[in-house]
């Protein structure tokens, strides 16, 4: 009797101690939270209004483009070889510009990356710093991003902390 009584303590300290050394997991859908921030709601905003802006203004430097290259077809032949050369590089060069100018406001650096930096980095920032906060409050081993390339087949609920970090982040 007293080695089963042995037995059963044994278990149960062994059966603790594993439960105590168990990782803690959670996950969070930063989109949904972007969602839930005006701040971030407003950014997008004003970017999609730059990115209009900018796009109108590429697309009628290509309408200028096109309207010069249209000219120089119904003139081409009252042109000398010479000002039709010229007629062609000034075309080109033109074409050229406005892909520079396309590359300036949408290029890998271009000026809608900056505007997005600035505008939506800081409110990213945030969102990471209230995953942390979350994680060494609760002692989470791993926090999960559900909307990001991550495939969850399946996710309960109740380990959903999103909510907790827009509490977090004081909205």
């Amino acid at each position: 009797m007293k080695t089963l009584q042995k037995l059963i303590l044994l278990s149960s300290i062994l059966l603790l101690s594993i439960n105590s050394y168990a990782q803690k997991f959670a996950y969070v859908d930063t989109d949904y939270i972007l969602t839930k921030v005006p701040e971030f709601v407003q950014a997008e905003e004003k970017i999609n209004e730059f990115s209009k802006q900018w796009q109108s203004e590429i697309e009628a430097a290509y309408q200028n483009v096109e309207q010069m290259y249209r000219t120089y077809q119904s003139e081409q032949v009252l042109l000398t070889s010479e000002m039709k050369t010229k007629r062609e590089e000034s075309i080109i060069e033109k074409e050229k510009s406005v892909q520079a100018l396309q590359q300036k406001y949408f290029g890998t650096q271009g000026e809608l990356y900056k505007k997005r930096q600035d505008l939506i980095k800081p409110i990213q920032d945030r969102i990471f710093d209230a995953v942390q906060q979350l994680a060494a409050t609760n002692k989470y081993s791993i926090i999960f991003d559900a909307s990001s390339d991550l495939i969850m087949l399946y996710s309960n609920p109740d380990l959903d902390k999103s909510d907790k970090v827009l509490e977090l982040m004081g909205y």
